[in-house]
């Protein structure tokens, strides 16, 4: 992991396109502006982890009605 000390204003970038800003500080919490290109989907961690779970969960509920209809020998229409 790589770790950095910005100040209120200061930026860093990820690779040539994207740029996260430090917008300032209130106690524990860090304000931070994110500039990236509308192709890179930008997530919080738990709202990523929730949508990769969702995604895990839909492929298991596609592979038991595949085999559902193996079973039933209909196909998906």
């Amino acid at each position: 992991m790589l770790v950095l000390a910005r100040k209120k204003g200061e930026t860093i970038m990820i690779g040539d396109n994207i740029e996260l800003v430090v917008l300032g500080t209130e106690g524990d919490t860090v304000r931070l502006g994110i500039k990236a290109p509308k192709s890179v989907e930008v997530y919080r961690k738990e709202i990523y982890d929730a949508i990769q779970q969702e995604n895990k969960e839909a492929l298991q509920t596609k592979a038991m009605l595949s085999d559902l209809q193996k079973l039933l020998g209909t196909k998906n229409k």
